[in-house]
């Protein structure tokens, strides 16, 4: 089940070491001063991930690991794009955590690195612990699959909700612990004030942050071990996803009225997974019941779903758009 790729821990090392020079490259040196994100330097960065992940998946990985055939490439791309498609959802709901405590885009992009570290070392520990899992108990899958299934018929029908900070457990448990204040300190989480430590508005975002992602990691973990159950290639494909969390936030946030229907194309993402994960044979299931879907099918299919839901959104948002423009009244 597990593949035949040799991966050892020279390549856990190289890939961690890399992935660390990164974002200390991101953070100490491209984004040192707090600055305004804007669209096109967002749009180059969301390139810059996608070309590199891209680059790690078809040349990379083929290159420095023994046994990585194209199957293994196939799983990269779907698992990476699986990871990608579901955190663009995630990104529309960091918006409205932003807009709900009045966050300048000044300081957003300082909240998010940090966010995103704190979701690299959470889904390796439910990585880790989901692969030993299912190394063990291959039944477990199913079980994935059934609560993928049911997780997207839940988002299909389920109204939407808003930011509601008085649920989350552990903000009430950070303000039992902390003074809070309203005002933000620049981009310091914490400031000494009247003699204690104090959290900043910034800090609150964080956590909340944070603990989306976790909910979040909760569906789209699952989802990739629907297409491998391969540790390398889901640890890597997750976190390359969310590394380019941050600037296709700052390319998406902008214009969430044009994605409408795209909760829709993830839910029908998770449904498929989830059918896909259930029909496939795990440990010894009655041959009636294998079915064999291969990894380029999935590609297609969530690609296909994806596309379809934004260029759907796009096309109503324009016609709204069109149809707002001639009922304005004519001016004289």
């Amino acid at each position: 089940m597990f593949g035949l790729i040799n991966i050892t821990g020279w390549h856990w090392a190289g890939f961690v070491i890399c992935i660390l020079i990164f974002l200390a490259l991101d953070l100490g040196v491209f984004h040192k001063h707090a600055h305004v994100v804007r669209f096109k330097e967002a749009l180059c960065w969301t390139i810059v991930w996608a070309s590199l992940s891209l680059c790690f998946g078809l040349v990379i990985a083929p290159g420095v690991v023994p046994g990585w055939t194209r199957q293994e490439t196939l799983e990269f791309v779907t698992g990476y794009i699986v990871e990608l498609s579901l955190s663009m959802d995630n990104v529309f709901v960091i918006a409205l955590i932003f807009g709900y405590f009045g966050i300048p885009r000044l300081y957003q992009h300082r909240v998010l690195f940090w966010g995103i570290m704190g979701a690299i070392i959470m889904r390796g520990v439910m990585i880790t612990t989901g692969t030993a899992l299912v190394r063990r108990f291959d039944w477990l899958l199913y079980g994935f699959g059934l609560f993928l299934l049911l997780t997207g018929l839940r988002m299909l029908f389920a109204p939407p909700e808003g930011v509601h900070p008085e649920r989350n457990i552990v903000l009430r448990l950070a303000r039992k612990l902390f003074p809070v204040t309203n005002e933000l300190h620049g981009q310091r989480f914490i400031v000494a004030l009247s003699g204690r430590r104090t959290l900043t508005p910034l800090a609150v975002v964080l956590l909340m942050v944070e603990t989306t992602d976790l909910i979040f990691a909760v569906d789209s973990i699952p989802a990739i071990f629907g297409v491998t159950t391969k540790p390398f290639i889901v640890f890597t494909s997750n976190i390359f996803a969310i590394l380019g969390l941050r600037s296709l936030y700052f390319v998406l946030a902008g214009a969430i009225e044009y994605f409408r229907y795209l909760k829709v194309g993830l839910a029908v993402v998770l449904v498929f997974i989830g059918a896909k994960m259930l029909v496939e044979p795990h440990g010894h299931p009655p041959k009636w019941f294998q079915v064999d879907i291969p990894t380029g099918v999935s590609l297609l299919t969530v690609g296909a779903i994806v596309l379809t839901s934004i260029a759907l959104s796009v096309t109503a948002a324009q016609r709204e758009k069109k149809l707002l423009a001639s009922k304005a009244p004519q001016q004289s």
